[in-house]
């Protein structure tokens, strides 16, 4: 019995002691750090929309040709008796060089004869002229041999002609662009000798839009030219140059629904200058100086959602998503037209599933809200 006690009087004190250790740890733990209420509006970036004055430039792209081009060919038939060392593929030439010349033997002969006939023929019309004022000719003869005389001037004009055009020769500066024909050939009145083309001026093809036409005076439509930056990699270096665009093609391509434009390129191979040459048929980028807008609202380009559409941040701190209408975008900036005002802020943060109505907040708004800034920190 005293047993059975002495075992229940340990299980009670056992308990009581787990009592009193459990209310002692209870009353002694220290209460645990209270947290701020945690925000979960979207945080975003924001800007507020100022009014800038800008200057739109249109883009396009075209290949540099000769605006003087010119397929030689011969004019009289024989025989290819010297070739000038310029006439060749790559080769400089100036106004007047004789870059070929065809056998003149036969043409030189035909001179000479037509001389011998002229002077035969002036000889006929002296007689017949002093006969006719003395009464012992006829007016009818005199006349005859008039034109006669006539005639034996206009051939030996036209073997002089023929003669000269043995020399084949161009009246620019120029540079061959093939050499079709060689020494020793024969050939006939249209054979085809080579080609060439002047190294005065370039031009530049530009294609432009519609759209791109409402940011761009024409030639013609203002006293000063547009200028134009071309750009070009050479030999793994970004080059430029400078044109002016000079005239309008005046119709609009049935197919592309562009207008092409002409930038002129002046000694595009830097023959009188220092420059850098931009050979013919090398790809370009062109920048055509486009019209000026005052006072337009300017938004980052990254921001358009779609073709026309920003997300607003409003007076609440709520999402709103709205169309507005873009006047002009490149790749940097868009031009609001209407849709927006100045001191709107829009959000520039990329979201993916944006609704209208969310609640947003920036880095700045948090700053002034200690709890937020303080549970930003921790």
């Amino acid at each position: 019995m005293l047993r059975k006690l002495l075992r229940i009087a340990l299980i009670t004190g056992i308990l009581l002691s787990s009592v009193i250790v459990f209310m002692t740890l209870t009353a002694t733990r220290p209460e645990p750090p209270k947290r701020d209420n945690v925000s979960t509006d979207l945080l975003v970036e924001t800007v507020r929309l100022e009014r800038v004055n800008a200057e739109f430039g249109v883009s396009s792209q075209g290949t540099v040709r000769p605006r003087t081009q010119t397929v030689l060919s011969a004019e009289v038939s024989g025989t290819i008796t010297a070739i000038s060392p310029k006439f060749v593929a790559g080769g400089l030439f100036n106004a007047g060089d004789v870059l070929m010349r065809i056998d003149p033997t036969n043409y030189e002969v035909a001179v000479r004869q037509a001389e011998a006939v002229l002077a035969q023929r002036q000889i006929e019309f002296d007689g017949a002229s002093k006969l006719r004022t003395q009464g012992f000719r006829a007016e009818s003869e005199y006349a005859s041999a008039a034109a006669a005389l006539a005639s034996a001037e206009a051939e030996l004009v036209r073997a002089n002609r023929n003669l000269e055009r043995t020399f084949i020769r161009l009246p620019y500066d120029g540079l061959v662009r093939a050499k079709e024909a060689d020494l020793g050939q024969f050939v006939n009145p249209g054979t085809r000798l080579g080609i060439t083309f002047a190294t005065d001026v370039a031009e530049v093809r530009l294609a432009l839009t519609d759209r791109d036409l409402a940011f761009v005076e024409l030639p013609g439509e203002s006293d000063d030219a547009p200028a134009v930056t071309l750009t070009s990699v050479q030999r793994g270096e970004l080059r430029s140059w400078e044109a002016s665009l000079v005239r309008s093609e005046g119709v609009v391509d049935e197919s592309s629904r562009v207008t092409y434009v002409v930038a002129e390129i002046v000694d595009p191979y830097a023959l009188k200058s220092n420059a850098v040459p931009i050979p013919v048929g090398t790809f370009v980028s062109a920048e055509v100086a486009g019209t000026s807008a005052q006072d337009i609202l300017r938004v980052p380009r990254s921001a358009v959602r779609g073709s026309n559409q920003l997300m607003f941040r409003d007076q609440e701190s709520r999402l709103r998503i709205r169309e507005v209408m873009i006047i002009r975008a490149d790749a940097d900036y868009a031009y609001i037209g209407a849709g927006a005002a100045d001191g709107d802020e829009i959000i520039t943060t990329a979201l993916e599933s944006p609704v209208n109505g969310t609640r947003v907040r920036t880095a700045d708004s948090d700053a002034s809200t200690p709890g937020l800034a303080n549970e930003e920190d921790s």
